[in-house]
C-alpha cells in the first residue's frame, strides 16, 4: 500500500510541475506580446498618459523607487516584475 501511495504522490507532483511549466511559458509569451504591442502603440503615437504617471516620475526623482513601483502597480494593475521593469525603464 505504501508503494502505491508514493507512486500517486509522485504522479501528482509531476503533474503540478508540468502545469506550472506551461503557465510559466504562457506568461512569457504574453509578456512578449505585450512588449510588442507597447512598441507598436508608441510608434503610432497612440499612448495615452495615465494621470498618476507624473506621480511615479516624481517618486523616481526623489529616489523612492519602491514607492514608485507600488504606485505604478496601482495604476496599471501590473505584476511586480512587470512594474519593476517598467519603472526602471522610466529612470
Amino acid at each position: 500500500m505504501e508503494i502505491a501511495g508514493l507512486f500517486f504522490i509522485l504522479i501528482g507532483v509531476l503533474a503540478v510541475m508540468g502545469v506550472q511549466s506551461r503557465i510559466s511559458q504562457a506568461d512569457k509569451r504574453v509578456a512578449r506580446v505585450e512588449r510588442k504591442l507597447d512598441l507598436i502603440i508608441d510608434h503610432l503615437g497612440l499612448r495615452e498618459n495615465e494621470p498618476r504617471m507624473d506621480e511615479v516620475l516624481a517618486l523616481l526623482r526623489d529616489d523612492k523607487k519602491i514607492q514608485a513601483i507600488k504606485v505604478y502597480r496601482e495604476i496599471t494593475g501590473a505584476g511586480l516584475k512587470e512594474a519593476k521593469d517598467a519603472v526602471e525603464r522610466m529612470a
